[in-house]
């Protein structure tokens, strides 16, 4: 018989289940980001774009794993995120005193062969700012038929290839004093490639200085279209992380293991594919159907009401202005308890 006088306290449930995770149990729960990404087509996608970013992640104490970051300036750690427009695919964890792409090749290699083996007919295309250029990636990408469109840091020799346009785009902001902006194609060569890349410069000058952009892609067509269409259209990504980060507390890394972080993080995920999909479902067409995380939680789902159930029915009470009242007619009815 246990005497109780002499038991310990211990863990919450939830502290006691962040500290059994590991790294089977973050592979299987991505395996579910990915079914729930793979579930949400009725029928199969012509083409998927996949966003890659990295962001910092706060950390104040002596966590595992956690480094000084220098272009951050603070202690941190530098979570990888993959969306395919809003929907998120990968959210993992990742210390900080490391290369901003570290990885990125082998997940992009795991969610092409996935999303081939589910359609084999499917486009791809890999999105990123400069810090994913890398030769390697950009050489599996053309050996594997994936488009890619990312960022490429200027230097002294892409300068000097566009100076006899840029001065013209200077001169006529200096004749006007209004916002120029000019679009160029060039074929260009780094010293660690073993071959020449197509290469897009944007032109643009404004009362604020000069500001000359250049990605590096292997898509064909007007130079203009693809910056401003395709490759500007990656800042929703940087949206969804902020309703990551903010809406979704996916910076809530405070624990001291590694693995309890990681699985911090993934539950701010699974929050917020949940929300996305009640967005893209149940709200399409309606006020909130592009409303952010938060908006959703504090208007929706952190409500007051008064629950009466007899054996006919449920009937939820709200308040007059409440914003599900207004959406009743679509997917909150009174419902008979064999439905619920």
């Amino acid at each position: 018989m246990v005497n109780r006088d002499n038991v310990l306290g211990s863990q919450s449930t939830l502290c006691r289940l962040e500290n059994r995770m590991d790294r089977k149990a973050m592979i299987d729960i991505h395996q579910v980001f990915l079914q729930q990404f793979i579930a949400s087509f009725s029928t199969p996608p012509e083409e998927l774009i996949l966003d890659f970013d990295a962001t910092d992640d706060p950390t104040h104490g002596r966590q595992e794993n956690t480094f000084y970051h220098g272009y951050y300036r603070h202690y941190c750690f530098l979570p990888l995120y993959v969306f395919c427009n809003d929907q998120l695919l990968v959210s993992y964890l990742r210390r900080s005193n490391q290369d901003g792409a570290k990885h990125s090749g082998a997940i992009l290699k795991l969610l092409v062969d996935a999303l081939r083996k589910q359609w084999p007919t499917v486009r791809i295309l890999f999105r990123a700012d400069g810090g994913f250029c890398r030769r390697r990636l950009l050489s599996w990408c053309e050996r594997n038929e994936v488009g890619y469109i990312v960022g490429y840091t200027r230097n002294s020799c892409l300068m000097g290839l566009i100076e006899e346009r840029f001065t013209q785009t200077q001169r006529r902001f200096d004749e006007t004093q209004q916002k120029q902006r000019d679009f160029m194609g060039l074929d260009y060569g780094a010293k660690t490639w073993d071959k020449t890349r197509r290469i897009i410069t944007k032109l643009e000058v404004t009362d604020k200085g000069s500001n000359p952009r250049f990605i590096v892609t292997n898509f064909t067509g007007e130079a203009q279209t693809l910056y401003d269409e395709i490759y500007c259209a990656r800042g929703n990504m940087e949206k969804r992380i902020k309703e990551q980060q903010l809406g979704l507390f996916a910076d809530r890394t405070s624990a001291h293991e590694w693995w309890a972080n990681q699985f911090r993080l993934l539950l701010s995920s699974l929050g917020y594919i949940l929300l996305e999909s009640i967005r893209r479902l149940a709200l399409k067409g309606i006020e909130l159907e592009k409303a952010q995380a938060s908006t959703i939680r504090l208007k929706l789902l952190k409500i007051g009401a008064i629950i009466l159930r007899n054996t006919r029915r449920i009937r939820f009470l709200l308040s007059s202005h409440s914003l599900i009242r207004t959406c009743s007619g679509r997917w909150l009815q009174s419902f008979t308890p064999d439905k619920t």
